[in-house]
C-alpha cells in the first residue's frame, strides 16, 4: 500500500485542492493520504481565512485519510524549514511518497537542483548573492549558474526534495502539473490560485465558482486595522526587536521609522520593502513579531505529533503502526506555541480557535 504525504495550507480550500486529491487517488487508488496541515498563520506570512477545524473537516470530506498538524512555529518559517519540518512529521507516519504541485513538473531537474543546493559550495555562493542584495530565487539561480525559471511551487518542490534527501531518501517525490500560476490574481477559470481567490475575497467578489460549496460560508474576512494596531503596540513597547526571527541586519531601525509614517499594514510593508526584503519575507517577519517567535524559539525540536483528524481507513492505519510512532513529549513547547497562535488568531479573526485548541480532540469522519 502506498502511504502518500501531502503538505497544504488550504488558504482557502479550493477547486485546485480537490483536483490535487482526485489526481492522487487516480494515480494511487488504494493509498492512504496523510496531510501535514499548516493551520493559523501561513508560510508566506498570511493569516488563514479558514479555521483549523474547518480545514480538517474539508480535507477529510474530500478524501484525506489522516490530518496531522504542522506546528505554527515551523509553518511560518522559510520554505526550507517549512518543508523540512513538514516532511519530518510525515515521515513519522511512514509515508513513502510526497506528492506536490509543480509548474515545471520536471522531477529530474528538480531533483538535480535540490541535490546541488545541498552542497556546501553552493550554499556559500547563494549566501554571497544574498549578501549582494538579491532575493532568494535570484540568488539560487545565480549560485547554481543554471537557466531555470524558479516559480513559487517549483521553489517549494525543491525544498521538499532537499528535506527528503536529508530525512529519508527512500521517500519518492512525485510532481503533479500545476494548472495555474500562483502569482496570477486576474484569472476567472474554475481552478485558480489561492492568491487569486484571496484577492477576490478582499474585493468582495463572489468566489463560489472557485471553491467547493462547503467553503463559501466558512471563509472569514479579517480587518487589517486590528492586525496593524496589535503589531504597532508590540513594536512601540519592545526595545529588543532584533531577538525576533527574521529581524536581521538592522531592519528593526527601519521598522520603527517606517511605522511612524505608516497608517496601515500595506503602507508599513511598502515602506519597508527593498530588493532584499521581499513582500513574503517581510510578512513572515511581522508574523514572527506578532506571535513572539524569537530566533531561539525557531530551533525548538519537533517532539510532538498532533493528529488533527482521520477517517475509518486512516484510523485503521494508525492502529496498525501505533507501536512505530514516536512517543510525544508531554511537556512539548510546540503545544504551548500552538495554543498561543490560536489565541492570537482569535484576537484578529474573532473566532473560537483557542477553545478548540484546549480541547485538542481529533475530528473523526
Amino acid at each position: 500500500m502506498e502511504i502518500i504525504g501531502i503538505i497544504c495550507e488550504y488558504n482557502p480550500f479550493h477547486n485546485g485542492h480537490v483536483y490535487h486529491l482526485k489526481k492522487i487517488k487516480e494515480l494511487y487508488p488504494n493509498s492512504i493520504i496523510v496531510l501535514a496541515l499548516n493551520s493559523y498563520f501561513m508560510q508566506r506570512g498570511e493569516i488563514s481565512l479558514l479555521t483549523k477545524e474547518d480545514k480538517v473537516n474539508l480535507a477529510l470530506l474530500y478524501g484525506v485519510d489522516i490530518v496531522i498538524n504542522l506546528p505554527s512555529i515551523y509553518g511560518t518559517q522559510s520554505a526550507d524549514t517549512f518543508a523540512y519540518r513538514a516532511i519530518e512529521s510525515l515521515s513519522k507516519l511512514k509515508v513513502n511518497k510526497i506528492v506536490f504541485g509543480s509548474e515545471s513538473c520536471d522531477i529530474q531537474k528538480l531533483k538535480l537542483i535540490a541535490e546541488t543546493s545541498l552542497t556546501k559550495e553552493n550554499d556559500i555562493r547563494v549566501k554571497e548573492f544574498l549578501d549582494k542584495g538579491y532575493n532568494y530565487p535570484t540568488a539560487l539561480a545565480k549560485g547554481l549558474n543554471i537557466s531555470f525559471t524558479f516559480k513559487p511551487n517549483d521553489l517549494l518542490a525543491i525544498s521538499y526534495i532537499k528535506a527528503i534527501l536529508q530525512i529519508n531518501p527512500k521517500i519518492e517525490p512525485v510532481a503533479i502539473q500545476r494548472t495555474n500560476d500562483y502569482l496570477d490574481i486576474e484569472s476567472n477559470d474554475s481552478i485558480i490560485s489561492a492568491s487569486n481567490i484571496r484577492n477576490k475575497i478582499k474585493g468582495k467578489q463572489d468566489i463560489s465558482k472557485y471553491v467547493p460549496k462547503e467553503v463559501v460560508d466558512k471563509v472569514h474576512d479579517f480587518n487589517d486595522d486590528i492586525l496593524f494596531k496589535y503589531l504597532s503596540l508590540i513594536i512601540k513597547r519592545d526595545t529588543n526587536l532584533d531577538k525576533y526571527l527574521d529581524v536581521d541586519e538592522g531592519i528593526e531601525y527601519r521598522l520603527i521609522k517606517a511605522l511612524d509614517k505608516s497608517h496601515n499594514l500595506d503602507e508599513l510593508i511598502n515602506n519597508l520593502k527593498t530588493k532584499r526584503y521581499t513582500f513574503n519575507k517581510l510578512n513572515r517577519m511581522l508574523i514572527h513579531i506578532i506571535l513572539g517567535i524569537t530566533k531561539d524559539d525557531a530551533k525548538i525540536e519537533n517532539d510532538y505529533l498532533n493528529i488533527l483528524g482521520f477517517n475509518k481507513k486512516g484510523q485503521k492505519y494508525l492502529k496498525k503502526i501505533r507501536k512505530e510512532i514516536p512517543q510525544n513529549n508531554k511537556d512539548s513547547k510546540l503545544r504551548d506555541w500552538e495554543k498561543k497562535a490560536a489565541f492570537i488568531y482569535d484576537l484578529i479573526m474573532n473566532t473560537n480557535a483557542y477553545k478548540k485548541e484546549l480541547e485538542n480532540k481529533p475530528v473523526i469522519l
